[in-house]
């Protein structure tokens, strides 16, 4: 649940909510629906956000095997659900324990890192093109905080 809301609805179990807290939590509900149409939104494209992004990362790596690129491809097709979730929640831990759990680990064992960071940088270019300034100000810190976990290392 958003950490924000929960705190409010904590609040509301002893008493009602002040003005100000109501405010806040009206707030946080108008921001909850707009997540959730951003969720749906990367949801129902998700091939078409990511067949551009292929394409261009098997231009860029025309040496590479196959089996590699697809699974890096896939790697932030998982990245990209996951910060949506995180999104959703509005729960950076969320994301930061989805992500150390299995794939930072995975990206430092097969040697990819120009690959994801490759992949990384035309994701967030996608995402330019696709979503409005607005959308992506809300999207944009769990992808960077995404492209920290797993490329810079930054754990």
């Amino acid at each position: 649940m958003h950490p924000e809301i929960e705190v409010l609805l904590d609040q509301a179990e002893n008493r009602f909510l002040k003005a100000e807290e109501l405010i806040a939590f009206k707030r946080q509900a108008a921001t909850l629906a707009q997540r959730l149409k951003i969720y749906e939104f990367l949801r129902e494209k998700e091939a078409s956000i990511f067949q551009p992004v292929a394409n261009k990362l098997q231009e860029a790596f025309p040496d590479e095997k196959q089996e590699t690129l697809e699974r890096s491809l896939k790697h932030w097709v998982l990245v990209l659900r996951y910060c949506a979730m995180a999104m959703l929640l509005n729960d950076r831990a969320f994301l930061e324990q989805r992500l150390l759990d299995w794939l930072s680990g995975l990206v430092e064992a097969h040697q990819t890192q120009k690959i994801e960071l490759t992949l990384c940088n035309l994701l967030q270019t996608r995402i330019e093109e696709i979503l409005s300034e607005q959308a992506r100000a809300i999207l944009q810190p769990f992808l960077d905080q995404a492209q920290s976990i797993l490329i810079q290392g930054n754990k």
